[in-house]
């Protein structure tokens, strides 16, 4: 299985970010949550203050089989803005590791050229940064190693989505059984 990562911003959708930490683990799979800052306290666009696992100085790119992106204002402009960051994702794109976005984080692949030509969905109103892509309205959108979704309403299935990539679409299915979750079996 794989060791994920994911990236939490000043202004970050607590949500988004928490909710694929939380099903993720109980999966059974390793996630850090790292600050892009030099400070592990780092807090929301709603003024909920989390610590991460690691800040960025800290975080071991080649340990990693996905990066995940919450969206959230001001956190997505924070996350992209983050040079280091962004050369991690290039680098993941580049070398068919899985990158993963929701919200208004999707727009960040689109800026990079990453969704042209992919199926991808985003928070409404954002579909524009989505430059090149076949924009769905979809929950979740898997396009080969790049999965997007479109906001807190569709974190669960994101989660969900992301846990299937590595524990398989039978343990997804089950966690959502187990967190009654509407489409759980």
């Amino acid at each position: 299985m794989g060791k994920i990562a994911i990236f939490l911003a000043d202004g970050h959708e607590e949500i988004e970010a928490l909710t694929v930490v939380d099903i993720c683990r109980r999966c059974g799979l390793e996630i850090d949550m790292v600050s892009i800052t030099e400070d592990n306290w780092v807090k929301s666009s709603h003024n909920v203050t989390v610590k991460t696992d690691l800040v960025f100085s800290q975080a071991d790119f080649s340990e990693y089989e996905m990066l995940v992106l919450p969206g959230g204002m001001p956190g997505t402009k924070n996350l992209e803005a983050h040079e280091g960051l962004m050369a991690q994702v290039d680098a993941f794109y580049k070398n068919g590791k899985y990158i993963a976005a929701i919200c208004a984080a999707p727009s960040i692949f689109g800026h990079k050229g990453i969704l042209k030509g992919r199926k991808a969905c985003c928070y409404p109103g954002m579909e524009n940064h989505l430059e090149g892509a076949d924009v769905t309205g979809g929950p979740v959108e898997i396009s080969d190693h790049v999965i997007t979704s479109r906001g807190m309403g569709t974190a669960i299935d994101f989660a969900l989505a992301i846990a299937g990539v590595f524990c398989g679409r039978e343990k997804a299915d089950e966690m959502a059984g187990a967190i009654v979750y509407r489409n759980g079996k």
